[in-house]
């Protein structure tokens, strides 16, 4: 099993939640994150762990280069796994042209939460989502939602609703050969997340998704998890 840090680029977001790539000519102000998403090679998949960003809508998403530049094709992605519908998570499965949405992934199949998907279309005028984008994704036929706290979609994947960042995030562990890969996504982001033991205030419960942090790292010190970091601008990839 392999995994690639599919890197778009450093960002300064503020709290408008307005996304700026870092450019050394233009001075932004904002939290600076890493925006990658990650992409893991198994015996029987190639598997997306969310999408990305897209500041150009009009576009074809940066994430499709990125893959590009990894000799892998869009259309041979067979798994696109979504922790939550923030933009900068979600932007990258697909853009308009004409109006019309041209799908990013039309091969893979693509796992969304029900229940995070219904919270989403309700933030209407939250900057922090694009309803638009998610309207078009809740038609598209090679969609599935999930609807338990936790279950299976494959024997290597699993899932389970932490909540935290947002009220169904979710997280996911590949497993294959005795290695095991967690992606906790925005409830563990960054590598400072494990280190400053605090509930953030940006998350939707922060109390809880302080907790699961220091659950999941617990067990993943136990059962030695190679761990995914979205947002870490140094090291994306950590062993516990």
């Amino acid at each position: 099993m392999s995994v690639i840090a599919l890197k778009l680029g450093n960002y300064t977001v503020n709290k408008s939640k307005k996304f700026s790539l870092i450019d050394s000519s233009v001075a932004e102000s904002g939290a600076k994150v890493a925006i990658q998403p990650f992409l893991i090679t198994t015996e029987k998949d190639l598997i997306l762990l969310d999408a990305g960003i897209n500041l150009n809508q009009g576009e074809v998403p940066p994430i499709c280069q990125r893959l590009k530049d990894e000799n892998v094709d869009p259309d041979q992605v067979t798994k696109v796994l979504i922790s939550h519908l923030h933009k900068d998570h979600i932007d990258g499965i697909g853009y308009f042209s004409d109006r019309k949405f041209i799908e990013s992934f039309p091969n893979a199949t693509i796992y969304i939460q029900q229940r995070e998907l219904d919270f989403a279309l309700t933030q209407e005028g939250n900057p922090s989502y694009r309803i638009e984008m998610l309207e078009q994704l809740a038609l598209l036929p090679n969609v599935v939602l999930l609807n338990d706290d936790e279950g299976n979609i494959t024997d290597e994947i699993s899932y389970e609703v932490s909540g935290g960042h947002t009220p169904h995030h979710q997280v996911f562990w590949i497993k294959e050969n005795e290695e095991t890969i967690f992606y906790g996504a925005d409830n563990l982001p960054q590598r400072n997340y494990l280190k400053f033991q605090v509930a953030f205030k940006n998350d939707y419960e922060g109390r809880k998704a302080l907790e699961a942090r220091q659950k999941w790292e617990e067990e993943g010190r136990q059962q030695e998890w190679k761990v995914l970091l979205y947002h870490d601008m140094e090291k994306p990839i950590i062993k516990f």
